[in-house]
C-alpha cells in the first residue's frame, strides 16, 4: 500500500531497517565522522576547567536548535539569562534555556539508567515546561511550514507507540553490531517518526542525539554543536527524514547525520582551540595590566560566565562581596569587561569572550 501522508503511519517498520545502512559508502564516512568526533573529545578533555564548555556550547545548540522549530532568540539574551530561566519574560529564550537545562538533566539521568523512553519523557517534560508523556489520543500531524499541507501523521495509540519505542531502546542498546553513529542516525530518523509527543519531538530527539553519543563513549560532555549544522542544512534535513518514510531512503539520511557529525566536531574543535588561546590572552592581559588582582581562577570565571556578577566571584570562594566589586571595576577599567545593568542589576560583560563563540569564524580577539 503506498504512503498517505494523512494516514496514521501505524504500519512504521521496527528497527533494525530492512535496508543495508551499513554500505561501503557510508562506512567510509564513518571512518571520517569518528575520527573528527575523537579529535573532539580530546579536545574537550584538554580544557582544565570544564565548565568553560559546558556553559557555553549547550547554550549555543539550544538556541540553534529552537531556531529550527522556528523559536528564535539572540545568543546575547541567552547568556544574559543564563543563570536562571525564572522572570526572563521573552518565551523563545526561556524555551531555550529550558533546552539546555533538559540536556543537562538528561546527561545526568544515563548515570543511574540506560538512554530510555523515561528518559525521552523527562527531557521533553523539561523543553516544553509542562509534563509530556507517551501521546495517549490522536490528532498529531506534520505539515509543511510554507503551504501547512499535511506531510506525515505518525503512529497513533499508547499502546503501540510504547511498543515501538521498547524497540527503539533495544536496536540502540543491543544492536551493537552497527557502528554507534550509524545507530545514532538510524535511531533518531525512529524516534522523528514515531513522534511520541504531542510536541517537542524535534528538540528532543535532538538531545537524544547527544546524549547517545555520551552513553557510547564517544564524548565526555555534550558539547558536540550539532543543531549548528541541521539548522543551515534545514530543508535537506526535513527532506531526508521524509525520505526514508516516503521512499526507504535511508543511505541519503545516514550520510547526512555523519556529514553533520564530521563537520560540527571539525568546528566545535577549532572553537574550543580558539577559546583555549583566548583564555591564555586573557590571563597574560590580566597580569600585564593588573596583576596585582591575578588568579587563575578569576581568569577561568570569566571564561565560565560570560555576562559576569559580583557575586559569581563570592560564590566561586575568589573574594568577599567588597573586594569582588574592586576586582570588577578593575577589569573593567583595564577594558577587559563592560559594565552594564540589566534592571536593577549590573552584570559585567566579557565581550571578546562572546564575540568569538558566537562568530562563525575562530579568529582570537585581542585585548
Amino acid at each position: 500500500m503506498p504512503f498517505d501522508p494523512l494516514q496514521p503511519y501505524d504500519d512504521l517498520p521496527d528497527l533494525p531497517p530492512a535496508a543495508d545502512v551499513e554500505s561501503k559508502t557510508v562506512l567510509k564516512v564513518c571512518i571520517d565522522a569518528r575520527a573528527a568526533l575523537a579529535e573532539l573529545k580530546s579536545a574537550g578533555q584538554r580544557i582544565p576547567n570544564q565548565a568553560v564548555l559546558i556553559n557555553t556550547i549547550p547554550l549555543l545548540e539550544a538556541q540553534a536548535s529552537s531556531e529550527i522549530e522556528n523559536i528564535v532568540t539572540t545568543s546575547d539574551a541567552l547568556f544574559r539569562h543564563a543563570h536562571r530561566e525564572d522572570g526572563v519574560e521573552d518565551a523563545a529564550t526561556r524555551e531555550a534555556l529550558r533546552y539546555r537545562r533538559a540536556l543537562r538533566v538528561g546527561i545526568e539521568s544515563l548515570r543511574a539508567r540506560p538512554l530510555s523512553t523515561r528518559i525521552a519523557e523527562q527531557v521533553c517534560t523539561l523543553i516544553k515546561g509542562v509534563d509530556m508523556t507517551v501521546r495517549r489520543v490522536p490528532g498529531t500531524a506534520l505539515a509543511n511550514h510554507a503551504t501547512s499541507q499535511v506531510i506525515y501523521t505518525p503512529p497513533v495509540g499508547e499502546s503501540l507507540l510504547r511498543q515501538k519505542l521498547a524497540n527503539w531502546e533495544r536496536f540502540i542498546h543491543e544492536r551493537t553490531d552497527f557502528d554507534p553513529l550509524v545507530r545514532m542516525a538510524v535511531a533518531h530518523y525512529q524516534f522523528e517518526a514515531i513522534h511520541p509527543f504531542t510536541d517537542g519531538n524535534g528538540r528532543t530527539g535532538r538531545i537524544l542525539n547527544l546524549l547517545m553519543l555520551v552513553e557510547q563513549g564517544l564524548l565526555e560532555q555534550p558539547v558536540l554543536y550539532l543543531s549548528r549544522y541541521i539548522l543551515r542544512h534545514r530543508a535537506e534535513y526535513y527532506h531526508s527524514l521524509l525520505a526514508v518514510t516516503t521512499d526507504g531512503a535511508w543511505e541519503p539520511w545516514v550520510l547526512y547525520m555523519l556529514a553533520a557529525v564530521a563537520e560540527t566536531s571539525r568546528w566545535t574543535t577549532a572553537k574550543i582551540a580558539a577559546v583555549t588561546q583566548l583564555q591564555d590572552a586573557a590571563a597574560a592581559f590580566l597580569r600585564e595590566r593588573a596583576g596585582r588582582i591575578y588568579s587563575r581562577e578569576l581568569v577561568e570565571l570569566l571564561f565560565v560566565q560570560p555576562y559576569c556578577r559580583i557575586q559569581n566571584i563570592v560564590n566561586a570562594g575568589i573574594a568577599k562581596r567588597q573586594t569582588a566589586s574592586v576586582y570588577m571595576q578593575e577589569l573593567v577599567r583595564i577594558g577587559m569587561l563592560q559594565a552594564t545593568k540589566v534592571g536593577r542589576e549590573k552584570l559585567f560583560v566579557h565581550q571578546n569572550y562572546l564575540r568569538l563563540l558566537t562568530a562563525e569564524d575562530h579568529a582570537v580577539p585581542s585585548y
